[in-house]
C-alpha cells in the first residue's frame, strides 16, 4: 500500500541510491505518484552525519515526498514514521477513490396521475 524509503544519516551512498529506488517503485506500480515516506535513519549519530537536513529535505520537495528523520535504535520518531505512512496511504486512497453518488433524497419531484 505504500513505502518507506528508508536511508542512512551516516551514509552518504544510501541517500543516494533514493531517487533510483523512487523511480523503480513508480515504474513497477505504473504509476506517476504512490505513497510514499523518506525516512533518515541513524539522527542518533549526530557527529557521524553524512547527509545534512536540509539535502534530504531538497530531495523529498523535489520528488514530492514528504521527509522524517529518527533513530531506530532509541526508538525516536520510529512509531512517528509507520503513522505518518498510514495517513499518506489513505489520503491517497481516499484520492483514487470515485466521488461518491449524490443521494436522490433531497430531490423533489412530481407525479402526474
Amino acid at each position: 500500500e505504500g513505502f518507506l524509503l528508508v536511508f542512512s544519516l551516516t551514509d552518504r551512498a544510501s541517500f543516494m541510491e533514493l531517487s533510483r529506488f523512487h523511480k523503480q517503485i513508480l515504474r513497477v506500480k505504473d504509476r506517476d505518484v504512490f505513497p510514499m515516506l523518506i525516512v533518515g535513519n541513524k539522527a542518533d549519530l549526530e557527529h557521524q552525519r553524512a547527509v545534512t537536513p536540509e539535502e534530504a529535505q531538497t530531495l523529498a520537495g523535489q520528488l514530492r515526498i514528504p521527509y522524517i528523520e529518527c533513530s531506530a535504535k532509541i526508538r525516536m520518531n520510529v512509531d512517528q514514521c509507520f503513522h505518518e505512512l498510514v495517513r499518506i496511504v489513505r489520503k491517497f486512497q481516499e484520492a483514487e477513490r470515485p466521488p461518491a453518488k449524490s443521494s436522490n433524497s433531497n430531490k423533489k419531484g412530481c407525479v402526474v396521475l
